[in-house]
């Protein structure tokens, strides 16, 4: 099927579709005060999402084309289901969150298609493929039009792969017990396989396309592949919810690493973002022998699942992402909050103990998610761990600057 008729086939004109702040029907609360998130980046009371201009921008996704799509969100006159938050434009029109990045994902795609040069081409793929990304944000389970957003996704992001001057395998991993999962291999263009290899553990409110940027600038550099898959109840991984035993998924695949020639599976780490981080440092602990480190940035792994202040301060559409990972859109407040606690790595009796495999901890001070002892925790429960702090300003340079600390530690830990 031509990539240019796609969206006629999946986004066919209708005002039913349930909206993405609906989909999740526990009772939500007022936040005292905006949050503010180098990670998750900003709430505001009349915004439903939270608007992330820190990792949009670093994926690479232009400031001025973020605040040109907010700006046409916001101006809508449409039905709302909720009136006192702009982005919740009923139906895939104007002013609807979901069409709007969707249609200036669309401009980019023809750009790519009518572009001579490859390299130019590939980039403008992949441009497509971060605003479908957002389109789907925060990828809510039932969420159609999201999901059909994602589908342009990872087209697009195959596409752009053709092009650009590095390897992509898509890759099938049985999972016991039920559906198969899929996963982008990442091999750079210098070096020879067996790559040294990163397995990505995202945050729950992103697509395993997200990360390009972290192998194109950190990791291809140095001549290591990554390796992605989408985290339990989100794109390949629709099928899977999140539960207890966070890392299932990503212990499957590691432990099916030896028979994939482009992966040197004595020479793998694991990189966290986020809840990402939950799932890697169980990692750390329950796959010592086949993991030479791990890394995390902002680790969510005890305070925001077991402390009710935490949880308090918390936007509903975080609180959402994990009720609807977890399978329990229409459980109470009260009923999640008692399931979130099941999820601490302190609760578990692993965070706490000594861990074979070396971890590293970066951190923001003052972050509502992640407080500092968290990671500190982490990378003093590791016979060999590293605690970096990240300063808050100027926020993208000491992104970046942390993120190639992060992965030089990576590489010396593979080596």
């Amino acid at each position: 099927m031509a990539q240019a008729n796609l969206s006629e086939v999946l986004f066919k004109p209708s005002f039913k579709h349930v909206e993405t702040s609906t989909l999740v029907t526990r009772a939500h609360h007022a936040v005292g005060a905006d949050m503010h998130s180098a990670l998750e980046g900003d709430t505001d009371g009349n915004w439903y999402r939270m608007l992330n201009h820190l990792l949009w921008t670093w994926r690479g996704t232009d400031p001025l084309e973020i605040s040109e799509v907010l700006a046409r969100i916001a101006a809508s006159n449409a039905e709302h289901s909720d009136d006192h938050l702009l982005d919740t434009v009923v139906g895939y029109r104007n002013g609807n969150w979901i069409y709007e990045w969707v249609h200036q994902g669309m401009q980019w795609q023809q750009r790519a298609l009518e572009q001579k040069d490859p390299l130019v081409g590939g980039q403008y793929w992949l441009n497509a493929a971060n605003l479908y990304s957002i389109a789907g944000y925060p990828h809510l389970k039932g969420d159609e039009l999201a999901e059909q957003a994602e589908v342009l996704s990872n087209r697009a992001y195959e596409e752009a792969a053709l092009l650009l001057p590095y390897q992509l395998k898509e890759l099938g991993f049985a999972i016991e017990g039920g559906s198969s999962i899929t996963g982008f291999l990442h091999m750079p263009d210098n070096g020879q396989a067996p790559y040294p290899t990163v397995l990505m553990c995202g945050s729950l409110d992103t697509l395993q396309t997200d990360y390009h940027r972290l192998f194109r600038d950190y990791l291809a550099p140095h001549g290591i592949a990554m390796l992605t898959i989408d985290m339990p109840s989100i794109g390949s991984s629709y099928k899977w919810k999140l539960t207890q035993d966070s890392s299932f998924l990503h212990q499957q695949v590691l432990a099916q690493l030896p028979s994939v020639p482009w992966v040197d599976h004595t020479r793998v780490s694991a990189f966290g973002f986020r809840f990402g981080a939950n799932v890697a440092v169980r990692l750390a602990y329950l796959e010592s022998q086949r993991l030479r480190g791990v890394a995390c940035v902002g680790p969510v792994v005890h305070s925001l699942l077991c402390e009710l202040k935490c949880q308090d301060h918390v936007p509903d559409m975080y609180m959402d992402v994990l009720a609807s990972r977890m399978g329990m859109a229409n459980a109470s407040d009260s009923v999640l909050k008692t399931e979130l606690n099941r999820y601490s790595l302190k609760t578990q009796g692993l965070l706490g103990r000594r861990c074979p495999t070396p971890m590293l901890a970066a951190y923001w001070d003052d972050d509502p998610l992640s407080p500092k002892e968290e990671s500190q925790l982490i990378a003093s429960s590791s016979l060999n761990g590293k605690l970096i702090a990240i300063p808050r300003t100027p926020v993208y340079q000491s992104f970046h600057q942390s993120l190639l600390k992060i992965c030089d530690w990576l590489r010396d830990k593979m080596r």
